[in-house]
């Protein structure tokens, strides 16, 4: 019962802040033009700061090994290599394509995955799961920007990717945060309350930009992508991550963290990105919002599960 209240904890704010995003709309506080200008705001200001401030304030424990976070590295690039021999098979249309694998591999890592950890481990669980965020995040970034440069109706050549991928805000705020870690650079106090005060709007913002814009009367179009999206998001890859992960025997806090990696709703900024690219950012929306709605079930069932089994 307290995994289960603790999930919902974690996700009903989430859930809340969407639909106070679409009330604002609906209301007419928030207009077309607005969330147009927002969610440019979030995705080239918000965000970024959000990505850069949780990897600079990280606390990477020295006892995570390179073999886990090599593994991590591995587990996403499997996943994505699956998810691209399966969903062009399962979906003709080339503008869902890319939105559908990011939405599978993408989650909400950041505000999860250590809440999630130390709720369970305590301050054991917080070192693998940060080390997992400083490395992962990036490379949930740029391949998102590749993978959603594939699947758009106008094909650019590997120049213009580069580029586009080098001018990623999100992949920008990421790298910043990496170097400022590795360098182990010390910001003025000014400067880092600042930094921090933006990154907890970010999330905030986003998901009421997020929520004003998805057309949820639209839902019914799109429901068959939703429901087999959600199962696997929420479902299939968690168990196929679990199971090779305890097959290479990760326990305890370290498949804690593998498993916050990838079992959280499809992460908000994966619609903000899919809005800048000729994708469907509408179909992008909707797998947030109903895989936000049903990850606290899904969450607890796998906590669980992994604790009767002794993993956790």
């Amino acid at each position: 019962m307290d995994n289960l209240i603790f999930s919902l904890n974690v996700v009903l704010p989430l859930v809340l802040l969407m639909f106070l995003g679409t009330f604002l709309r609906r209301i007419k506080i928030f207009d077309k033009d607005f969330l147009k200008k927002a969610n440019n705001f979030a995705f080239k200001v918000l965000l970024p700061v959000l990505l850069f401030n949780n990897i600079y304030i990280s606390e990477i424990s020295e006892d995570i090994s390179l073999k886990f976070i090599a593994f991590a590295i591995s587990i996403v690039l499997v996943t994505i290599g699956i998810m691209f021999i399966i969903v062009p098979k399962l979906e003709r249309d080339n503008r869902h394509r890319g939105v559908i694998i990011q939405g599978l591999y993408r989650s909400n890592f950041i505000l999860f995955g250590v809440p999630l950890c130390y709720n369970i481990f305590g301050e054991k669980g917080i070192g693998a799961v940060t080390a997992l965020i400083a490395i992962i995040i990036p490379i949930y970034n740029f391949l998102a920007v590749i993978i959603l440069d594939i699947f758009t109706e106008e094909k650019q050549g590997i120049k213009k990717t580069v580029k586009s991928i080098a001018k990623n805000p999100l992949i920008i705020g990421s790298l910043l945060g990496i170097l400022t870690y590795t360098l182990q650079i010390k910001l003025p106090y000014a400067i880092e309350k600042t930094i921090s005060d933006i990154a907890k709007t970010a999330s905030p913002i986003a998901l009421m930009i997020l929520g004003g814009e998805i057309e949820i009367d639209n839902m019914w179009k799109n429901m068959k992508q939703l429901a087999w999206v959600s199962v696997g998001k929420l479902l299939i890859i968690p168990s196929f991550v679990i199971l090779v992960s305890v097959a290479f025997g990760y326990r305890g806090a370290e498949l804690c963290a593998l498993f916050s990696m990838v079992a959280p709703s499809a992460s908000v900024s994966s619609y903000t990105m899919a809005q800048q690219y000729d994708c469907n950012h509408e179909l992008a929306g909707q797998i947030v919002f109903f895989s936000t709605v049903a990850s606290p079930f899904t969450i607890f069932l796998f906590i669980f599960i992994l604790k009767t089994a002794g993993l956790f």
